[in-house]
């Protein structure tokens, strides 16, 4: 197991956009996981064609990552969203500064 940076992957059913509502409710979300210990970065995902919505994390540490894992993971079933699924990835850090990931 890595000491270092750790991708977190959630990958789960969307709920359908539900306006000016939700846009203000997500940005809420957005603001609270920038305040997340450990988190170096997050990117959104989704897939309107396969209505699947989701993130990827970069946690400084596999501590961190599963204390959100498990907030995001109860978050997420009681908006009843369930099809949830999650990966940790460790980061291949010379191979990634190669090309230009960004682990930091």
């Amino acid at each position: 197991m890595s000491d270092g940076p750790i991708l977190l992957i959630f990958d789960f059913p969307a709920r359908p956009p539900g306006g000016p509502d939700d846009a203000a409710a997500l940005r809420t979300l957005a603001e609270d996981i920038a305040q997340e210990k450990g988190l170096l970065w997050k990117i959104w995902t989704e897939s309107a064609a396969e209505q699947r919505a989701g993130g990827v994390y970069l946690f400084a540490d596999r501590t961190s990552a599963e204390a959100y894992h498990r907030k995001h993971a109860a978050r997420l079933a009681a908006m009843g969203i369930t099809g949830i699924e999650a990966a940790y990835r460790e980061i291949m850090g010379p191979l990634t500064e190669i090309t230009r990931g960004p682990v930091r």
